[in-house]
């Protein structure tokens, strides 16, 4: 059993016991999320699909900890003008693991 859920613009594949990093939420490790945003479930062989998502199907999921994923380097350059201007930028995210897909039919 998957599911398909969207969270902060992106659509992640998910099963019972997967670890994802999600967009930074306000919680604390240890706590519990539930994540509504279902667009699709695959169970007992059978896909159901949202319009755009699913009524009675949610995501349990724990939260692990916080963090920021790797530095990307943002270079602004333009030839012959002496134009250069660097930045970095480090996105927020949020570890979890998912506990379970709860689906009524």
């Amino acid at each position: 059993m998957y599911a398909i859920i969207e969270n902060g613009g992106k659509q992640y594949r998910v099963s019972k016991g997967d670890v994802v990093l999600l967009e930074k939420v306000a919680a604390q490790p240890g706590d519990t999320l539930s994540l509504p945003e279902v667009l699709a479930v695959e169970s007992e062989g059978k896909l159901h699909l949202g319009k755009p998502y699913l009524e009675n199907a949610s995501i349990t999921a724990r939260v692990i900890g916080q963090g920021k994923a790797k530095k990307i380097v943002i270079f602004k350059y333009k030839a012959k003008k002496n134009y250069r201007r660097k930045t970095g930028h480090r996105q927020p995210f949020t570890k979890v693991a998912i506990e379970s897909i709860n689906f009524a039919q």
